[in-house]
């Protein structure tokens, strides 16, 4: 990853903007089951960072 990923749980339109992709493609990842993993703050959808980073190793190790 270009830039370091901040030390809060991150949104689904954080995790958009990170990747590049639009925020609908974050919840098809979700409902998938093939994006990071999510987990729900009441109605609100949240990202762990390590869990990001580990997600984003895992492509990059499966790519390789």
């Amino acid at each position: 990853m270009a830039r370091p990923l901040p030390a809060r749980y991150l949104t689904p339109l954080d995790v958009a903007d990170l990747f590049g992709v639009p925020v609908e493609t974050v919840y098809q990842w979700r409902r998938k089951r093939t994006g990071p993993r999510g987990f729900r703050v009441g109605r609100h959808l949240r990202f762990d960072p390590e869990d990001v980073r580990r997600w984003v190793a895992e492509q990059m190790e499966a790519a390789a």
